[in-house]
């Protein structure tokens, strides 16, 4: 990650920003942090959910990769590899005019993330983020680990996530959506 020059003090302000580019900033502590591309890895198994997840919601709840969620604490938002909205989000981002959920919105259904190779990144999304979106409220999170071959399904129970993992040929249990069908495997596409 690259640091910018540019200090800002609210989220608000990071949405009204304009970079001139298609880069995407986390806001930590009023700089911005820029967020380096997705490996092809990564894209490829988000394409795959994407597509998934779409044929129980629809295409337009869900989003891949450019959705920022404010969050509690540092950074000030997240880019989650895939998002499932509420039905209410269509309406409030076209308001908003930007493609993020800010706190005054309810949280999403389900953010999920693709872990990247790396201590910092299994640490960033398998603590940091955790804590970020159970915080948030977000009913449900998944880890979807390449390098371990499984998934983590956290969801919120009392206020507090659950731990789930599934492995291989498992079929993964969302409670958000009860109808998902496809297996570690699946989704890992392996």
């Amino acid at each position: 990650m690259t640091q910018a020059e540019t200090k800002l003090a609210t989220f608000a302000d990071y949405l009204a920003f304009d970079r001139g580019s298609d880069s995407r900033y986390e806001l930590t502590y009023g700089d911005l942090i820029e967020v380096p591309p997705e490996s092809d890895e990564n894209v490829l198994i988000s394409r795959t959910l994407d597509r998934a997840l779409s044929d129980l919601v629809g295409f337009q709840r869900v989003r891949t990769h450019q959705l920022a969620i404010e969050l509690l604490g540092q950074p000030k938002n997240r880019f989650p590899d895939l998002t499932v909205l509420r039905p209410e989000h269509l309406d409030q981002l076209q308001s908003l005019g930007k493609s993020a959920i800010t706190l005054d919105m309810a949280p999403p259904l389900l953010v999920v993330e693709v872990v990247s190779p790396g201590a910092d990144n299994r640490r960033r999304d398998y603590l940091d983020k955790r804590n970020q979106y159970e915080w948030r409220g977000i009913p449900e999170y998944w880890i979807v680990d390449p390098q371990e071959q499984r998934v983590t399904v956290l969801a919120m129970v009392d206020g507090t996530y659950t731990e789930s993992i599934f492995t291989a040929d498992e079929v993964v249990v969302s409670p958000t959506f009860p109808s998902w069908s496809l297996t570690v495997a699946e989704m890992l596409m392996s």
